[in-house]
């Protein structure tokens, strides 16, 4: 069974896609930046966009029935290199017991206040 899952965010609705979309156990999650959805405000600092990232992450996930503890793949887009030392430790937080499988990418992102994005798969575990 397929299923959409939004965050509120009104990009979602212009551009036409969703926060998540649950296929079965699989869970995917659209690249999510640090954006507070219910305010519309980013932070400056990268490492508070990327805990904020996984706040907005962790409910999609908690809307699918899953949690962070189900991800299995992760995708880091960053577009400035000298973000990442600040970065990286929030990211060791969030996964360190996870571990799972993940790529980081230097690339442009589409507002240039966003320092990070990340795009997540993750698989609700059977009971």
């Amino acid at each position: 069974m397929r299923r959409l899952i939004s965050s509120g965010s009104p990009l979602e609705a212009e551009a036409g896609y969703s926060r998540a979309v649950v296929d079965g156990e699989w869970i995917f999650v659209a690249g999510t930046t640090g954006f507070d959805y219910a305010a519309m405000t980013i932070a400056e600092d990268p490492a508070e966009q990327a805990r904020q990232a996984f706040r907005n992450i962790a409910a999609a996930l908690a809307e699918a029935g899953a949690s962070l503890g189900d991800l299995v793949r992760g995708r880091y887009y960053v577009p400035d290199l000298a973000d990442w030392p600040a970065i990286v430790p929030v990211l060791g937080e969030v996964f360190g017991a996870i571990r799972p499988a993940a790529t980081a990418l230097v690339c442009g992102l589409v507002d240039p206040r966003m320092k990070i994005e990340i795009e997540v798969t993750a698989r609700r575990r059977q009971s």
